[in-house]
């Protein structure tokens, strides 16, 4: 695939940073609320503002960051398989945007239609899924700052006239 220019790796770059910290805080508003229903808050109040945040700003950007940074990766030197880092960035966010477009996106659309009916077994649920969603943020943020690992051996770069047969 072809690569960018470093105007527009920056830009692509910009993209990502804002559409990431933009899902994180997201992430910590629906942790906030989840955590403001267990300390006392009104569940009617509460619940359907959660599903405002998880279905008109959550679940797209989830969906956003995935894509931009697939982008990112596809058009930039870092390549999609080519480091570790990448690769487990990758997996991350995957699993991340699917449990957040099947599963998370669904429990809050019905807790906003429930309001104080809705289970304690479900409110705790919507306390420990952005609870784990900001760990794995967090951990996908500490990869891409560090870039451990280097790169994946299957992508190492092949050296010339050694050991190689003509």
């Amino acid at each position: 695939m072809r690569r960018i220019s470093p105007t527009a790796r920056k830009g692509l770059l910009t993209l990502h940073l804002v559409t990431s910290l933009g899902w994180l805080g997201a992430d910590l508003v629906l942790l906030t609320l989840g955590i403001a229903v267990q300390r006392g808050a009104d569940p009617a109040v509460v619940y359907p503002v959660t599903a405002l945040v998880g279905t008109v700003l959550f679940a797209p950007l989830s969906v956003l960051v995935w894509l931009v940074g697939v982008a990112s990766a596809l058009l930039t030197p870092w390549g999609l398989w080519r480091y570790r880092w990448v690769l487990v960035k990758l997996v991350l966010t995957t699993v991340l945007v699917g449990l957040v477009l099947f599963l998370l996106t669904p429990n809050l659309r019905h807790a906003g239609a429930v309001g104080a009916a809705l289970p304690a077994r479900d409110r705790a649920d919507l306390v420990i899924a952005p609870a784990v969603s900001t760990s794995l943020m967090i951990i996908a943020t500490v990869l891409s700052t560090y870039k451990p690992w280097g790169r994946r051996p299957a992508a190492q770069p092949a050296r010339a006239g050694r050991g190689s047969n003509p």
